[in-house]
């Protein structure tokens, strides 16, 4: 019944701009830095309103979002209905989790639903981790911290920069034997990296655990990946003695604030974790939104294929920057390294003073540095600005000899040339897949939501890139509040950033090419058919 495993021995170690999400109002000069730095995680949007004064925009690369869903017009749906929302109690979670599994064709009895899916990883820890629990790292903290917590031994599985933090289901599974844990866990994709593990691979590591206690798959951000067309494991989870499947509605909506999350196990396992729960440990918010999302399914499949555009776009922007490097990502989100020599911290203070832009320094993840950066995918307006800042502050006051060789060819903000070099013609079209709800064992549950060409009649493409006046990016802020540094030049597009480096680097030197001499002059990018960016061999002049 089971595939057969192999360990290995590892020798080493459009149209209208999109509505806006994750802006609000604070000064670009008034926050504290040691807000920043207080907690293990990211400051709340909360804390960061608090400790602002005056009026900007702040744009938030940090908490992973889905900027095209909910869509303005569930937006007002909720809007209209806020004043029953908080004045009366929601149903309990049996009538919610069966609206949900209505939607998702699941079987009510397999799924539970936890205030957030750290609820959820809190209960998974209290009653089913007895003594130790396996993950790779960098990976979501909670999967460390909880355990560590409550006295359980954790062994931490290093992922390899070199190897782009790819997941190798042998080597992992040796780790596992070594050690003697009993309990396994991977986040799929994988955060912060947004690497993905293939389904069949995901299955068979199954496979290789079924003697262990407990194995679980976090497909938190799943429902992003546009690799393959069948990507979760939850109709595996359905059948298998050990294997818990979770899944975080907020994260895939971006409804952070909601806090609901689900997991899907066998009968008998999910109903050890939902007898543990409150009766009412949902709220009324997440009650009116898994009523809403049967009759926004299609908005759902359609955002997802935006964010996937997006992704893919904003990864080659970034490793068009010299000496930046860009790991492949799955996710909503694209974790990069700067150039040796820069530190996450400071790019993460002087984005936030100077630029309005936060981002996700990742010094404190296990098994990452302050030299990696998670970037949140956002829709073009938002990315011009991160890339503004970026390049202020890794290139404004280094000398022409310091850089890379290498000018950035940047999408242009009013067209998205980038598109060109797109070779898979798959690339865009994976989001809408029937699972695009993600845990759906059922291809068939969502027979009804349109095909990836269903959307032809969509705006073009280039109707997403925000503005069509770069100039008017300039008016974000007032002038003074990208210039506080002494030594760095201001610049207020990409096209003067790109100017900037034209005119003070070598002008015939571009991305993965020869300069004049024929020496070859950084990485060039090439997506592969995961959608993945894998530096290739600069060619001779």
């Amino acid at each position: 019944m089971y595939r057969r495993c192999h360990a290995q021995a590892d020798d080493d170690d459009g149209g209208a701009v999109p509505w806006p999400r994750g802006v609000f109002s604070v000064s670009s000069d008034s926050i504290d830095p040691g807000l920043l730095r207080k907690n293990a995680h990211s400051p709340s949007f909360f804390a960061l309103k608090r400790a602002s004064a005056g009026r900007a925009d702040l744009v938030d690369f940090c908490i992973p979002c889905n900027p095209y869903f909910p869509t303005p017009e569930m937006f007002a749906q909720l809007s209209g209905t806020l004043e029953q929302i908080l004045k009366y109690y929601p149903s309990d979670a049996d009538t919610i989790t069966a609206e949900l599994c209505a939607t998702l064709g699941l079987n009510p009895q397999t799924v539970v639903m936890g205030n957030g899916s750290t609820e959820l990883i809190t209960w998974i820890d209290h009653l089913l981790v007895k003594e130790s629990l396996a993950t790779p790292i960098p990976t979501f903290g909670r999967w460390t911290d909880q355990p560590m917590e409550t006295g359980k031994r954790v062994d931490m599985f290093q992922l390899h920069e070199m190897r782009n933090f790819e997941f190798e289901v042998d080597h992992f599974v040796q780790f596992v034997r070594q050690r003697g844990s009993r309990v396994a866990v991977i986040c799929n994709p994988n955060n912060p990296d947004g690497g993905y593990v293939p389904r069949h691979e995901v299955v068979r590591m199954l496979d290789c655990l079924i003697d262990l206690d407990l194995v679980v798959v976090d497909e938190s951000f799943l429902d992003f990946v546009n690799a393959e067309a069948y990507t979760s494991v939850a109709d595996e989870a359905r059948i298998r003695p050990n294997v818990i499947v979770l899944k975080s509605l907020g994260k895939n909506f971006g409804l952070h604030g909601i806090r609901f999350g689900y997991l899907v196990a066998n009968p008998a396992l999910a109903k050890v974790i939902r007898a543990a729960l409150p009766k009412w440990n949902l709220n009324s918010f997440a009650e009116v939104v898994v009523f809403l999302l049967r009759e926004h399914r299609q908005e759902y499949a359609e955002s997802l294929r935006l964010l996937a555009r997006d992704r893919l776009v904003m990864s080659q922007q970034l490793a068009s920057l010299p000496g930046l490097r860009v790991f492949p990502s799955q996710g909503n989100f694209i974790m990069v390294k700067l150039p040796d020599g820069r530190d996450g911290v400071g790019l993460r203070d002087y984005l936030i003073e100077q630029h309005g832009v936060f981002v996700r320094e990742c010094g404190n993840k296990l098994g990452s540095t302050s030299q990696f950066l998670r970037l949140v995918v956002r829709p073009q307006s938002d990315v011009q600005r991160l890339l503004v800042g970026l390049g202020s502050y890794l290139y404004g006051t280094a000398s022409p000899s310091t850089l890379a060789g290498a000018v950035p060819d940047l999408v242009n903000s009013t067209e998205f040339g980038s598109f060109n070099g797109v070779t898979d013609s798959n690339a865009f079209n994976g989001a809408p897949e029937p699972n695009a709800f993600s845990g759906t064992p059922d291809p068939n549950a969502f027979s009804g939501v349109p095909e990836p060409n269903a959307f032809s009649g969509a705006p073009d493409p280039t109707a997403y890139n925000g503005v069509t006046d770069p100039n008017a990016y300039s008016a974000a802020t007032d002038s003074a509040a990208y210039n506080g540094t002494t030594d760095s030049p201001a610049y207020t597009t990409v096209d003067e950033l790109r100017s900037y480096l034209a005119s003070n680097l070598s002008s015939n030197a571009v991305p993965g090419q020869a300069n004049g001499n024929g020496a070859a002059q950084g990485p060039a990018y090439e997506s592969d058919r995961y959608g993945r960016f894998e530096p290739q061999e600069a060619r001779p002049a």
